[in-house]
């Protein structure tokens, strides 16, 4: 089977016509000075080395050269090869917590915005890894389904927000359920699950949770995120703090804390590794180290492979150049003699 990897670039074989063209102008152009310079016999005599043969077929040898370069340039293929393309990594799903305590300015310029800076980065390292987002609060749902599409992951990241949940809370329970559901058809060895918390749980269940991820070969890797210590609770009205702080019925200022105990638990249990993102503390980038140094094959399929035959044309372009420049294009100068005298 016989196609051009770069059809677009038979435009460039219109510069043949004009190089042809233009090799006749110039030809033209040269005879009519040299007419206007003086009697044409004497011009004829002048001009007797000039090979005028030898001339045209070096032209002729240029342009065949130029239109060789041209089909080069559209990669000509012909002869096929099957492939087997291979897919390394690990599935990973990263359920973020978006309840309205990840406003907490604990972390600048918030953890919300904080983790989702982590998380990018995380995304942004990944090689061969296909990476999923869960949204969690009260509830939980897959916002973005396992993809290798780095860029669309991003995109999904970038829109995760409290008011996507319609009930508030932190149900880590339910998070890790929608994580594991989500590997399914994912191999035990290569099912990873990233939880990016305050680890504020109101819920209950998590006993139950990592036993079931457990049982389904899930790795849950745990990253608290804000301080131990405790801080008032932005009030919000949807967009974001407003300068304010959430009160309780008795008009006492609600504070939220980062919840170490509970994800060191989830990590321990379930083989992971436990990090922490807040003031004094480092990045994720251990834990990308321990993400992409692991994963088997996940994917492979045949594909079909054209093979390139361009370097034929080049060479057969280069030769033809080679020999018009070292075709004379004037004759020897005793026969161009000769034929003055005479």
């Amino acid at each position: 089977m016989f196609r051009f990897g770069l059809v677009p670039a038979l435009w460039t074989l219109a510069l043949v016509p004009l190089t042809g063209l233009l090799y006749w102008y110039a030809g033209r152009r040269g005879r009519a000075l040299l007419d206007r310079f003086g009697e044409h016999e004497l011009v004829r005599r002048l001009r007797a080395s000039v090979n005028v043969t030898a001339q045209r077929w070096k032209g002729a040898l240029v342009l065949m050269a130029l239109a060789l370069l041209a089909v080069a340039l559209a990669r000509p293929q012909f002869g096929t090869r099957v492939e087997t393309i291979r897919r390394q990594g690990q599935d990973v799903m990263v359920a973020l917590d978006v309840s309205r305590s990840m406003y907490a300015e604990d972390i600048v310029p918030n953890r919300l915005e904080r983790a989702k800076i982590e998380v990018g980065r995380i995304i942004q390292r990944l090689e061969g890894d296909r990476i999923g987002l869960v949204a969690f609060a009260g509830d939980a749902f897959v916002q973005s389904p396992l993809t290798a599409d780095y860029g669309a992951a991003m995109m999904f990241l970038g829109a995760m927000d409290p008011d996507l949940m319609s009930v508030q809370g932190t149900d880590l329970a339910r998070a890790i359920a929608v994580s594991v559901e989500a590997l399914e058809e994912t191999p035990p060895e290569n099912r990873i699950v990233v939880i990016v918390t305050d680890g504020e749980d109101h819920e209950g269940g998590l006993a139950e949770a990592i036993v079931g991820a457990t049982e389904a070969e899930v790795t849950i890797h745990t990253v608290g995120v804000g301080s131990v210590e405790g801080v008032p609770l932005p009030d919000v009205d949807g967009g974001g703090a407003v300068g304010r702080f959430r009160r309780d019925d008795e008009g006492n200022v609600i504070t939220t804390r980062l919840d170490e105990t509970a994800l060191q638990d989830i990590a321990m249990q379930t083989g992971g590794e436990y990090h922490r993102i807040g003031q004094g503390a480092g990045g994720l980038g251990r834990l990308v180290e321990r993400i992409s140094g692991g994963g088997r094959e996940v994917e492979s399929r045949e594909v079909t492979q054209f093979e390139e035959r361009y370097q034929i044309l080049l060479g057969a372009a280069l030769l033809l150049l080679v020999l018009e420049s070292i075709i004379p294009g004037r004759r020897r100068r005793r026969a161009a003699v000769s034929e003055v005298v005479s």
